[in-house]
């Protein structure tokens, strides 16, 4: 059984940085594509970023060059660290695990940028 949990969302002015983490059990983390999505009040759920390998990974264009997916396989951890943050990336961030062509989610976590 797959479960995913994130953690590390919170409030922060515009222009700082928060970094997520998502730790994953069950499954297979080194062959699964794990991804950061995004949800504002309002709004369907979006890609921010995905990863297949360290040299494998997608941007959505609104947060290239300011966000930066990467993993560690030791501890089945994929993180999001986002910086020069502003308002409109407020929302749910939700973590993501391809496997075995299963989509499985996390709880989620809240992000307010906000002065």
């Amino acid at each position: 059984q797959v479960q995913l949990v994130e953690s590390g969302g919170g409030l922060v002015q515009p222009g700082g940085s928060l970094r997520l983490s998502c730790a994953a059990s069950g499954g297979s983390f080194s062959t699964s594509i794990m991804g950061w999505y995004r949800q504002a009040p309002g709004k369907e759920r979006e890609l921010v970023a995905t990863i297949v390998s360290d040299t494998s990974t997608n941007y959505a264009d609104s947060v290239k060059g300011r966000f930066t997916i990467s993993r560690n396989i030791a501890n089945d951890t994929v993180y999001l660290q986002m910086d020069n943050l502003k308002s409109e990336d407020t929302g749910v961030y939700y973590c993501k695990m391809r496997y075995s062509y299963l989509n499985y989610w996390g709880q989620g976590t809240q992000v307010t940028v906000s002065s």
